[in-house]
């Protein structure tokens, strides 16, 4: 009977602290999101109000690579990638100098037309905060990468207004085939304590439920399948197109911030052949193909490109708001091609990319359920898995841990980085 209370007497000092802890990273990480957000806000509604604003993306991306280059390498790329390797690595250590720098060069990138998303700034904001914060009370190394994965749960839960989904987010992407449960508790509050910490302070989110009634049929289930495989499909280009991008700009033997100004060159022409749609957030048509407006059949490989472009060469930023707008394309060209309704597959494509390739099946059929609603859950769900399946061993956080095959016909080392495996058929 001693040993059964001493037990739950630990256990509740450990919720107890955690429950304190996360809260405390929360309201950090709440702050620092409305901060950003307004910031970008700002930033990219001045630089609009010009019509050729664009024109300055060789600079903004020189800029970005400079200050990364001189004061914070480590926040280089889009962030996530760089916290997941803080964690694997570093036992959840991040300099405090990322937090200004990530924040001051993204929103250079992104407002001045540089193809990148807002979450990945958030979530290495919201680990660097967390990161600081347990170095400053000196945690040990378990206790600081934990606070680490509810900074990243947290940031993400804010920027999207999505806390279920962004506490999973948090707990699913460090390992593929592993949902951490031992930070499930202090990811989930942070989640919650952040979204509601940044509604407060101003903050609107897009949430979009679907009015059109979905029957369930023979064919219907079927045409889900084929997009659930569609999307995949859409996640390996984008990784790949990332990945050459990434081998071109080492090949290219110049001074880093250089980089920077081919790539804003080559951002600029795109926009003069095709439109500004694809440059910056891309948010306007995001919510067009979720509304049901046709688009360009190419939009999702052209956005694909710019993301490449901005990211291997010299921009900051995130990945999951362009993972968005190729989903969303994605599936607007699917519904289009097959003559289904464009609102769902676009929603489908939305968060199925999401799945693919991020890894986070789990957190990407949750996401559809805040963002859409609940009638499209069992759908969602089966599109996420097909889509992480079908992307195979690969992702755009190549510092992710394989901890289970996608196939026991293929022969692929677990417990690596993606980066580091290389699969055998």
């Amino acid at each position: 009977m001693k040993r059964r209370i001493k037990e739950q007497s630990v256990i509740f000092y450990s919720v107890a602290k955690w429950v304190f802890l996360s809260v405390i990273v929360g309201c950090m990480v709440g702050v620092s999101t409305a901060i950003f957000l307004k910031a970008l806000s700002w930033s990219s509604n001045a630089a609009s109000l010009h019509k050729y604003y664009f024109f300055l993306l060789p600079l903004a991306l020189f800029l970005s690579a400079l200050i990364i280059k001189f004061l914070a390498p480590d926040a280089e790329g889009h962030g996530t990638e760089k916290v997941i390797e803080a964690i694997h690595k570093d036992n959840g250590i991040i300099k405090v100098a990322v937090v200004p720098v990530k924040l001051v060069s993204t929103i250079i990138t992104i407002a001045l037309g540089g193809s990148a998303g807002k979450e990945g700034p958030c979530a290495q904001i919201g680990a660097g905060i967390a990161s600081a914060f347990a170095r400053l009370f000196r945690f040990d190394a378990h206790d600081r990468k934990k606070l680490v994965i509810c900074g990243i749960s947290a940031g993400f839960a804010s920027v999207f207004g999505t806390p279920i989904a962004g506490a999973l987010f948090g707990v699913e992407v460090l390992f593929v085939g592993t949902i951490l449960y031992d930070v499930m508790l202090p990811s989930f509050i942070a989640g919650v304590i952040s979204y509601n910490v940044s509604s407060a302070l101003g903050i609107r989110y897009f949430h979009h439920t679907l009015a059109t009634p979905l029957n369930f049929s023979a064919v219907f289930f079927y045409q889900i399948l084929l997009a659930g495989v569609f999307f995949g499909l859409c996640s390996f280009f984008l990784i790949e197109m990332l990945n050459i991008g990434k081998k071109v700009s080492e090949r290219i033997k110049i001074w880093k911030p250089l980089k920077g100004l081919i790539g804003g060159v080559v951002l600029i022409v795109i926009a003069l052949l095709f439109s500004t749609d694809y440059l910056g957030l891309g948010l306007y048509t995001i919510e067009s193909s979720l509304n049901g407006q046709p688009l360009p059949w190419y939009a999702f490989m052209l956005k694909s490109f710019t993301t490449s472009m901005t990211l291997n060469f010299g921009g900051s930023g995130g990945i999951v708001t362009p993972i968005f707008f190729v989903g969303s394309t994605a599936g607007n060209i699917f519904a289009q091609l097959m003559r289904l309704d464009i609102m769902l597959f676009s929603a489908l494509g939305f968060v199925g990319l999401l799945a693919g390739a991020a890894n986070t099946p789990i957190a990407a059929s949750i996401m559809a359920i805040e963002l859409f609603g609940p009638q499209i859950a069992p759908y969602a769900a089966l599109v996420c898995v097909l889509s992480f399946l079908m992307t195979g061993h690969r992702s755009v956080y190549p510092s992710q841990i394989l901890a289970f095959k996608k196939s026991k016909l293929i022969d692929i080392e677990l417990g690596k980085e993606i980066e580091k495996s290389k699969p055998k058929i």
